[in-house]
């Protein structure tokens, strides 16, 4: 009995030498084996970058999105998120440089990046203007702002048609955007006039699309365009000779023309085109949309351009003037004359230099001088700073380079049908 038990524990400490030395042989290669294992996982893992917003990762923060509303101030938006009236003071001051805070629009979407506390407090304030623009305005630690672009692609489009009740329609049901209207309007301003398009009258344009995100943002420029007005053809040829954008026909001739610097002989500039101007009748300050040329009663005031009289009458506060649309973008105002040049009254021609009528001072005026006002787009501008494109034809030492390149734009512009709606034209691309 002894012997079977003493043989029985034998045979169990056999067993359990036998299993603690096959656990140690497992215990050894046990490391060896997760690393394979490791290592052949490491090959496929794909670290994923974090998720940005305007370069920021967007886990690190709670983001509010918003538009700005109707009469809503930075101040209000941001006293919310535990931004100081210091901060915000601070903010207003340093935007001034790159993007004023007190240009905010309604409408217009803003995000803001807090953090993630219970009570978060903003650090950055961001804002987008248009489609291409963001203002990044920094609360964190030090008060910076920056301006910044989206990456902005550009597609060769074209689009044409013939039309049949307006241009603004015709184009906007080719799938033109509005902006393109405009800029066609400008290109062509002197060539036709769009305030008498006709039913048959056809167009051409071939531009710079812009997008952003694969989302259209806007147009570039105008690279070649074409219109047929009251049957007679007219060509734009995009072309950079050194002084800016300009555009000119198949002979090289500038389609612009140019505006005398003045309208008149003066001694001073006695007030500027202003916002905000301290009126010496009125006694108080209100907006001044003209400039004002001091000069002597009856000094001769000439049209700065060709165009077509639209007013010529007295008013209470303009008193004698006179109104000359020039084209569909430019028209120019005359006021408080003494009297009105020879033969001048609402519908007639009259070419650049004409004598309209003579300097006074009709009307709310303390003194003889001519105040002239400039309208681009049916916007008043200031005509001192006004950016009018150059009216000179192509330079001599430029002329086998544009020929080149009009001819390429004619050729591709020829072969545009009538019917594209705003199509990108990969086969039309300049080389």
């Amino acid at each position: 009995m002894k012997f079977a038990q003493s043989g029985l524990f034998i045979v169990l400490f056999i067993l359990f030498l036998v299993f603690v030395v096959y656990q140690i042989n497992i215990d050894r290669s046990e490391p060896e084996y997760v690393e394979d294992v490791i290592a052949e996982n490491l090959d496929t893992v794909q670290i994923r970058p974090p998720t940005l917003l305007y370069g920021f990762p967007i886990d690190s923060f709670t983001i509010i999105e918003n538009t700005i509303r109707r009469n809503q101030f930075l101040g209000e938006i941001l006293s919310e998120f535990r931004v100081t009236d210091q901060q915000i003071h601070e903010l207003s001051l340093k935007s001034r440089k790159v993007y004023d805070v007190r240009k905010l629009e309604a409408r217009k979407k803003y995000i803001i990046l807090c953090t993630r506390d219970t009570l978060p407090r903003a650090e950055y304030f961001i804002y987008e203007p248009n489609e291409i623009d963001y203002v990044i305005y920094k609360l964190k630690d030090s008060i910076e702002v920056s301006l910044n672009q989206r990456k902005i692609d550009t597609v060769n489009t074209a689009v044409a048609g013939v039309i049949e009740n307006s241009l603004w329609v015709t184009m906007t049901d080719a799938g033109a955007d509005p902006l393109l209207i405009h800029s066609l309007s400008e290109v062509f301003a002197w060539q036709v006039d769009f305030y008498r398009i006709q039913k048959g009258d056809r167009f051409k344009v071939f531009y710079e699309q812009l997008l952003v995100d694969d989302e259209e943002a806007g147009i570039g420029k105008i690279i070649g365009a074409y219109f047929n007005h009251n049957e007679e053809d007219y060509y734009a040829v995009y072309f950079d000779q050194g002084s800016g954008i300009s555009y000119f026909d198949e002979n090289g001739q500038s389609l612009q023309k140019q505006f005398l610097k003045s309208p008149l002989r003066y001694k001073r500039i006695s007030s500027r085109y202003t916002r905000r101007r301290y009126h010496p009748v009125l006694k108080r300050y209100k907006a001044h949309l003209g400039t004002d040329y001091a000069a002597p009663t009856g000094t001769p005031i000439r049209s700065v351009g060709d165009g077509i009289i639209e007013e010529a009458r007295y008013s209470q506060y303009n008193g004698r003037y006179v109104k000359i649309r020039h084209n569909s973008v430019y028209t120019t105002q005359y006021l408080h004359m003494s009297r009105f040049g020879s033969g001048i009254k609402e519908g007639v021609k009259v070419i650049q230099g004409q004598v309209i009528g003579y300097v006074g001072s009709t009307g709310l005026a303390n003194g003889p001088h001519l105040c002239f006002r400039f309208w681009k787009n049916g916007q008043q501008v200031d005509a001192l700073n006004v950016k009018l494109p150059p009216s000179e034809p192509v330079n001599e030492d430029k002329r086998d380079e544009y020929d080149v390149v009009m001819k390429s734009i004619l050729k591709q512009l020829d072969s545009i049908s009538f019917d594209i709606k705003g199509d990108s034209l990969t086969a039309y691309v300049i080389q």
